[in-house]
C-alpha cells in the first residue's frame, strides 16, 4: 500500500487547458472518490495517476517516488475499467492470471493469487468459466479480480458499474467497500454518481470544470458545502434554492424572497442585512407546520415512496421539494404550512456563491 500525492497537477491539449493546478493527497490505504458532472476532468485525473495520460505540469507522487515519468507497468497500480476488457476465448482463472503469466510468475504462485482472489471476490465456482456465461456482476467481479491478482500499492476506478442496471449497481457498491476493508489498499475512484461518493468514499473530491471545487468526509461535504455547486449536486434531492435578502423585522432578521415570501432564519445568528443571498434548505429540513407558523406552500406533485413521501410546492412563485414521514394525500388540501429547521439552513452570498459565514452551524 501507498501514498498518493498530487501537486499542482495541469493537464492541457494544444492550448486548451483541461486541468488546473490541481493538488489533492490521498491517504495510504484511503478510499477516495473523485466525482464530477461529465467534463470535469475526474478520469483525466485518474488516468495521469495511471500513466495513460502525460502530464503538463505538477508532479504525481506514490509513497515518496515521483512517477511522472515512470512507466504505467512500473507504477505498481491495477485499474479497473468502465468496460470490463476481458479476454472472451479466456477462462476467468486464465483473465485474472493473464499479468502474472505475462510477468513469468511460477505457477503455484499464480494458482494460489488466484484462489486467493477468486474467495475474496465470491468467484470460486466460477474460474473455469469464460466471460459470455458470466452476468454483468461476474465480469465485474472477474476484472476486479485481475487487478487484486497483482498486489497493488494502489487501486484505480474508473466509473467501474456505469454499464450496471441499478439494483446491481448497489449490490457492487456495497462489494467493493467491503474489498477495501478486508484488502486495505489505497482506492482511488472515480464517478458521476453522487450517491455512490457519499456511501462508498472516506473522502470526497468534488471536481467542476477542471479544478477542485472541496474536498472532505462525505457527511461534511453534506452538512457544510463550501458553495453553491457542491450543494447542489451533493444530495438527492438536490438542495433547494430561493433567491432574496436579509431583511430587519420588529421581530428578528428574516429571508425576504425575490417573490416576497418571509423565510425564517437562526436567531442565534446574525446576518448582514440587505445582503443579497440564496436560501439553500435540503427537502429533509422542511417539516409541516401547523396553525400560522411557516410558510404556506401550495402543493403541487405528490410522489409516496412508502416510508416517505416527497412534495413538490409552489411558495410565492418558487419551486421547492420536501420530503416528509407523513402520507401525504388528496386528503391533505391544495396548501401545506412548512417550517425550514433553520439551524440547518445555508445561505449563500448571491455574487460569489460562497457559504456565507455562520449559516448551517458552523
Amino acid at each position: 500500500m501507498a501514498s498518493v500525492s498530487i501537486r499542482d497537477v495541469v493537464k492541457s491539449y494544444a492550448a486548451l487547458e483541461v486541468l488546473h493546478g490541481v493538488s489533492v493527497d490521498i491517504d495510504d490505504g484511503e478510499f477516495l472518490v473523485l466525482v464530477g458532472p461529465s467534463g470535469c476532468g475526474k478520469s483525466t485525473l485518474l488516468r495521469m495517476i495511471a500513466g495513460l495520460e502525460e502530464i503538463s505540469a505538477g508532479t504525481v507522487s506514490i509513497g515518496d517516488t515521483v512517477v511522472n515519468d515512470v512507466a504505467p507497468k512500473d507504477r505498481n497500480i491495477a485499474m479497473v475499467f468502465q468496460n470490463y476488457a476481458l479476454y472472451p476465448h479466456m477462462t476467468v482463472a486464465e483473465n485474472m492470471s493473464f499479468s502474472l503469466r505475462l510477468a513469468k510468475v511460477a505457477k503455484p504462485d499464480i494458482r494460489a493469487k488466484v484462489e486467493r482472489a477468486a474467495a475474496v471476490l465470491g468467484l470460486e465456482k466460477l474460474l473455469d468459466r469464460y466471460p459470455g456465461q458470466l452476468s454483468g456482476g461476474q465480469r465485474q467481479r472477474a476484472a476486479m479480480g485481475r487487478a487484486i491478482v497483482r498486489d497493488p500499492e494502489v487501486f484505480l476506478f474508473d466509473e467501474p458499474l456505469s454499464n450496471l442496471d441499478a439494483k446491481l449497481r448497489v449490490q457492487m457498491r456495497t462489494e467493493i467497500k467491503a474489498l477495501h476493508q478486508r484488502l486495505g489498499t489505497t482506492t482511488i475512484y472515480v464517478t458521476h454518481d453522487q450517491v455512490e461518493a457519499m456511501t462508498m468514499a472516506d473522502r470526497i473530491v468534488v471536481m467542476r470544470d477542471g479544478i477542485v471545487e472541496q474536498v472532505g468526509a462525505p457527511l461534511e461535504l453534506y452538512d457544510f458545502p463550501d458553495n453553491l455547486f457542491v450543494a447542489s449536486f451533493i444530495g438527492s434531492p438536490a438542495m433547494n434554492f430561493i433567491e432574496g435578502r436579509i431583511e430587519q423585522t420588529g421581530a428578528g432578521q428574516v429571508f425576504r424572497s425575490a417573490r416576497g415570501a418571509a423565510l425564517p432564519l437562526d436567531p442565534s445568528q446574525k446576518f448582514p442585512d440587505g445582503l443579497e443571498s440564496v436560501y439553500g434548505v435540503r427537502p429533509e429540513h422542511l417539516s409541516i407546520a401547523h396553525g400560522d407558523a411557516g410558510v404556506s406552500a401550495d402543493i403541487g406533485v405528490v410522489e409516496p415512496t412508502g416510508s416517505e413521501t416527497q412534495v413538490t410546492m409552489d411558495v410565492e412563485g418558487d419551486v421547492l421539494v420536501g420530503v416528509f414521514r407523513e402520507r401525504i394525500g388528496s386528503a391533505s388540501g391544495p396548501v401545506l404550512r412548512i417550517m425550514p429547521d433553520t439551524g440547518k439552513v445555508h445561505l449563500f452570498d448571491k455574487g460569489t456563491g460562497q457559504r456565507v459565514a455562520g449559516a448551517g452551524r458552523r
